[in-house]
């Protein structure tokens, strides 16, 4: 594609979203000793690993929020949600329910984990798009703890269209287009408030809740403050700069290089600012997670001003940028499974912490090569032909203005 036809930075954002999250593994399997005094850089990765996610849903809501806003901004009807439902179950399920059952099966096959119901339940869960919605299905397999956000975006991806349901049903009467923008606003506090009565009515039994008591122990320490109506307001903040994105795209100026930098440099903060803390969580306000709403801002604005900049969004999108953003979504559903099996049958030093750079450098690059090996076959040979066939399937799909065009009889 076209470098001028791209969302310049939105590469950047993913790509780095995804080395954020292999790191944060990475490092959790790192036995810090005096071989690694000169690397204590790389701690920060052990607490900022959930940034990560965070970072996927703001990209996530400003990349699917476009064309819901450039409707709006031509005054025409919501786009085709039949053809929206398409495109995100094409893109999601196709690598993940292929990555959830590899792992299920691993799980009781090789690893030993007991066969019984929960576990059952929890796939099944995963299966149906649904483990968000309570902490025994939240993570939805054992050994691949990444994939529990897979459930939480779906939701996100159906809350959006009725977040714009009530915009679309005010901009009959509200053209501004910064009207709009605020009240989508007004989108973003129903889901703080959905937040605010979930995490305070939903009780989560605390009888070995904890890391400590394995995935199903930490499930418990997430919710009911990690929840689905807490990461959509992660997601719709996202939504909110594409809104942004979408009446600033006709400028280009070396101005939004310097609020990109600027942007940047507040992104960078406020990760610090989380590595200070030392909270991997990073509960802020209301108890949302990911340093909401200062991180979720920041990177907003990242996405919104970078595609008008002149060269500092070609500098970082590069070819082995967009490379990595490509196959992301691949590397993230199978790398921590990676990590598991080169554990048990290859490097167990990664199971029990590696101590040196001698140990871990050897299965550090073991793991991110392996991933991104088995992210591009996943890409060129499944999830690539799913979205060329639904984007077939989307073309036989009138879009809503055009069936009414025909219904009025045409345009010549």
């Amino acid at each position: 594609m076209d470098v001028d036809r791209r969302l310049l930075g939105a590469d950047f954002v993913r790509a780095c979203a995804c080395l954020v999250v292999v790191f944060h593994h990475l490092v959790q399997r790192m036995g810090f000793s005096a071989d690694f005094t000169y690397l204590g850089w790389m701690r920060i990765f052990g607490v900022i690993g959930g940034l990560g996610v965070a970072m996927f849903f703001v990209l996530s809501g400003f990349l699917l929020a476009r064309p819901f806003w450039q409707a709006l901004e031509r005054g025409e009807p919501m786009p085709s949600l039949k053809v929206y439902a398409l495109r995100r179950g094409a893109r999601i399920i196709p690598g993940f329910w292929l990555a959830l059952t590899v792992t299920f099966v691993l799980s009781f096959a090789v690893f030993g984990f007991p066969l019984d119901g929960w576990l059952w339940l929890r796939y099944g869960a995963g299966l149906l798009l649904v483990s968000d919605w309570h902490w025994t299905t939240l993570f939805p397999v054992e050994l691949n703890g990444p994939l529990w956000s897979i459930g939480f975006e779906v939701t996100a991806y159906v809350l959006m269209p009725l977040g714009f349901w009530l915009v679309f049903r005010a901009a009959r009467r509200v053209r501004n287009g910064l009207v709009q923008l605020a009240l989508w606003l007004g989108v973003i506090g129903l889901a703080l408030g959905a937040h605010w009565l979930f995490a305070n009515l939903v009780q989560v039994d605390q009888v070995d809740a904890g890391w400590d008591h394995g995935m199903q122990g930490g499930a418990k320490a997430w919710m009911p403050r990690i929840n689905p109506f807490s990461m959509f307001a992660i997601f719709a903040i996202g939504a909110l700069a594409g809104g942004l994105q979408v009446r600033l795209g006709q400028y280009r100026h070396g101005l939004f290089d310097a609020l990109s930098a600027l942007a940047l440099l507040a992104t960078g903060c406020t990760i610090w600012q989380v590595f200070l803390s030392g909270s991997v969580e990073s509960f802020a306000f209301l108890d949302v997670p990911y340093a909401f709403p200062w991180l979720p801002l920041a990177l907003g604005v990242v996405l919104a001003v970078t595609p008008s900049t002149l060269w500092l969004g070609r500098l970082l999108d590069n070819r082995i940028v967009q490379y990595l953003a490509q196959i992301s979504f691949g590397i993230y559903v199978w790398h921590y499974l990676v990590i598991e099996l080169i554990a048990k049958f290859w490097f167990p030093q990664l199971a029990q912490g590696a101590h040196g750079l001698q140990l871990f450098i050897p299965g550090g690059l073991a793991v991110i090569a392996i991933a991104i090996l088995i992210a591009d076959q996943s890409y060129r040979r499944l999830e690539r032909p799913v979205i060329n066939w639904a984007r077939g399937l989307e073309q036989e799909a009138p879009s809503p203005g055009a069936k009414r065009r025909s219904l009025s009889g045409g345009a010549g």
